[in-house]
């Protein structure tokens, strides 16, 4: 699955094979925002999947920042 424009959101589900994993992802996410300092919405659901979704916040809208962040995830 490919990043899909949703809400005004950049957004993609990633699907593991379990917990531990799914964590882990998000757990590598963590210092790329902050490296960043673009901080996307993370939401575990269904135990082994986690969606992504962002949007550069100080201006409600979809923004280069998001299309960086969105392949230095994908390179995770």
């Amino acid at each position: 699955m490919s990043w899909e424009i949703e809400n005004n959101y950049l957004q993609k589900n990633f699907k593991f094979k379990n917990f531990v994993l799914a964590v882990d992802f998000i757990n590598k996410i963590v210092p790329l925002a902050e490296g960043m300092n673009h901080h996307p919405d993370l939401l575990l659901h269904s135990y082994n999947q986690v969606l992504v979704k962002t949007r550069t916040h100080d201006v409600g809208k979809i923004t280069e920042k998001d299309y960086e962040l969105s392949k230095k995830i994908d390179l995770i």
